[in-house]
Formats: C-alpha cells, sequence, structure tokens
C-alpha cells in the first residue's frame, strides 16, 4: 500500500510527497508536529499539516533569510530569531564569528525537541554557547525589547492560526522599537502566486512599508513551498538591501553555500511586473 503526504495549496491545488514512513507525530498544546521520511525530500516536518521544511531544499530558506541580512549589515552581532524552532536560521547565524549573541524565541518546545532527535542537520548548533532559547509568545517577548538588535529574523509559519500575530502592525512596531539605530529586520512573506497568499503578502508588506524607512521584497525558488516560489521582506531603518551590499566583505569571508551568493543577492531583488505592480498597490 502506498502512502502519500498531500498538502492543499488552495481548495483546488494539492501537493503531494510519496512517503516512506511516519517518524514522528505528536499534538502539542498549539499545533499537531509530524515527521515523515520520504524518498525524494528526506526528512519532512509538517505542522497542522503544511511544510515547514524538507531535508531537500531547506537550505535556500534557510540561506536566503539569514544571508542576505547579515551581507548587508556587517556588524550585526545581536541577533533576535522567532520562530525556527527547528534550528537551521541558528545554524546558519552561528557560521559568523561576530555574531555574539541570538535570542530564539519559539513558542513550542516540541518542535525543537522533535527537531533536535528527527532532524540533526538543522537543529545541531541549538546549542551553542552563543544560543539562548526562551520558550514563549513573541508578541510578548518583543514588547520589553528596545533598542536591543542589530538584526531581527522572523521566521514564522503562514499569517494564519498561531503565527497570525507575527504579521500585524502592532507587531512590527515593536520589531521596530527593538532594533537599533541601524538595524534590519527580514520575515518571510509567503507566495505572491495564489490569490489568498497574495493578499496576505500584500497586508503583511503595506503594514512593514508603514512602519520602516526601507522596505524591500526579495525572492526565491524553494520547490516544497506554494508554487514553488517565495518571497521575503527586508525592512531597515538606515540600509538599502542592494546598494549598501559589499560583495567583497561578505565574500571574504568564505562562507560555503548552496543556494545564497551575492550575485543572486542583488538579482532577487529585481522582482516580475505582476509582483512589482501588486507591492506598488499597497505602498502608497
Amino acid at each position: 500500500m502506498e502512502m502519500w503526504f498531500s498538502e492543499f495549496h488552495t481548495p483546488d491545488v494539492k501537493h503531494s510527497i510519496r512517503v516512506n514512513r511516519q517518524l514522528y507525530s505528536k499534538q502539542s498544546d498549539y499545533q499537531r508536529i509530524d515527521i515523515f521520511e520520504t524518498p525524494e525530500f528526506g526528512r519532512v516536518l509538517t505542522l497542522d499539516g503544511n511544510v515547514m521544511l524538507t531535508e531537500r531544499d531547506e537550505f535556500i530558506y534557510d540561506e536566503m533569510i539569514t544571508h542576505v541580512p547579515m551581507a548587508i549589515h556587517k556588524e550585526a552581532k545581536d541577533i533576535l530569531v522567532i520562530g525556527a524552532g527547528d534550528g537551521g536560521v541558528v545554524r546558519e547565524l552561528t557560521r559568523y564569528d561576530r555574531v555574539s549573541h541570538i535570542d530564539l524565541v519559539e513558542m513550542d518546545p516540541m518542535v525543537v525537541e522533535a527537531c533536535r532527535a528527527y532532524l540533526p542537520g538543522n537543529a545541531c548548533r541549538l546549542d551553542d554557547r552563543r544560543v539562548h532559547l526562551h520558550y514563549e509568545n513573541a508578541l510578548k517577548y518583543i514588547r520589553s525589547c528596545e533598542n536591543k538588535y542589530d538584526l531581527i529574523i522572523v521566521d514564522s509559519s503562514d499569517p494564519f492560526g498561531p503565527s497570525e500575530g507575527l504579521f500585524t502592525r502592532e507587531f512590527y512596531g515593536n520589531c521596530y522599537n527593538a532594533l537599533k539605530a541601524d538595524g534590519i529586520m527580514v520575515n518571510q512573506q509567503g507566495s505572491p502566486f495564489y490569490s489568498e497568499d497574495a493578499h496576505a503578502m500584500q497586508r503583511s508588506h503595506k503594514r512593514i512599508a508603514s512602519t520602516f524607512q526601507i522596505s524591500r521584497v526579495y525572492q526565491a525558488h524553494i520547490p516544497t513551498f506554494a508554487a514553488g516560489y517565495w518571497l521575503f521582506g527586508f525592512a531597515s531603518k538606515r540600509y538599502h538591501p542592494v546598494d549598501d551590499l559589499d560583495s567583497e566583505a561578505w565574500n571574504a569571508l568564505n562562507l560555503r553555500t548552496r543556494y545564497y551568493t551575492t550575485r543572486l543577492h542583488k538579482g532577487a531583488f529585481y522582482l516580475p511586473a505582476f509582483l512589482e505592480e501588486m507591492l506598488q498597490e499597497v505602498e502608497g
């Protein structure tokens, strides 16, 4: 008997992955957590039936949400990561010697527990001495922070259900206050292809653009995410994501990457016409 995992991208579109076996399945206080072993994508983490990462393509997401802001802010050393309990973003951040402190705020300790056990390639640096785990609500945590971080990375799930509060105007305002004078915030912005996702992306971008002096969107190709086309938001008090890129300085770090390059960095901000129009509609 064949076993398949299927995720609805819309009521009329479904993405299916053949499964060899289910490695983990538990209901936490917040969500259903499953990890599957698959022949094509390796191990797959899902939350409430939605793919969060696969071993095959997680490097794309984690590199693009991490190295884009780190290549711009050459002094970033105090960093807040919201979500990302799988550890992939932390793994990338700990590759920088200059990073001195990482606060990881993850709502669900069972996600971390599951990933430590079954996704060690992601969770491998969660015990780094610079990493401090906080199992609490990110909305509550961020309210007490002011002028504290060089970089905030918001690696949340989609803007529905438990993560809905991480896409509000209040939350972005609190992130702004938590950043230092030259701070950067990066977040995942979903896919612009299907209408419900596109509207959520526009709403989020409008709120960020009204909060930060500089706000841009960039893109990556992630096969297991909706439409295989994913967006990130770059928001900053001072730095422009292309004009302030020092390619030579980042390349001199000799960090080996599988997706991110400084050439790709520039290209990721050149968006297709339909997406430019969608963003212009809400930028006002």
